[in-house]
């Protein structure tokens, strides 16, 4: 079941991106929508174990789920405006004649127990400009290169770092 949920997101997804409809002609391009049957096949067999398999009962998951996913959309504004933040402070330091840096490498602690919910934040922390993370710990723990270190204690750089992401992600991934 999960192999054909995730063909079929994957080929919804192809067809969305490629979207082999012509609607002058109205002719469909036979070729790419057999491509993306290809590689939706492809992805389906390689990756159908990196997504989680589903446990309780099932009312509590449709609902957790409907919720999970108002927190994602939730989180989207939340991650945009840091990165804005993020953006303007580096390219501050970037035209500062002095070039006002102070790079290092931090220590931060994350309250999230699953592996997708750390990767997430991972993730949210690199494409936040100005840092970087460079390992993720099974006990918890994030290295996280920053452009400018404001705090070297662990409870401060991660007040710093995680904390603005980490309350929405406990929610979407916990």
């Amino acid at each position: 079941m999960r192999r054909l949920a995730l063909f079929l997101v994957s080929m919804v997804i192809w067809y969305l991106v490629s979207w082999p409809y012509d609607l002058r002609a109205r002719t469909m391009d036979w070729q790419m929508l057999a491509a993306g049957g290809v590689f939706s096949l492809i992805a389906c067999i390689l990756f159908v174990e990196v997504f989680p398999r589903r446990s309780g009962p099932r009312e509590a998951r449709k609902r957790s789920a409907i919720t999970r996913w108002l927190w994602a959309l939730a989180y989207i504004p939340v991650f945009f405006w840091y990165m804005v933040v993020a953006n303007l402070d580096v390219a501050y330091r970037v035209l500062h004649p002095r070039l006002p840096i102070r790079p290092g490498i931090v220590k931060v602690r994350t309250a999230l127990k699953s592996e997708a919910g750390r990767t997430a934040l991972a993730n949210s922390i690199t494409l936040t400009p100005g840092t970087m993370s460079v390992d993720i710990r099974d006990d918890g723990t994030l290295y996280v290169h920053w452009i400018n270190v404001q705090a070297e204690d662990v409870e401060g750089a991660t007040r710093k770092i995680v904390a603005p992401f980490e309350k929405l992600l406990l929610r979407i991934f916990e």
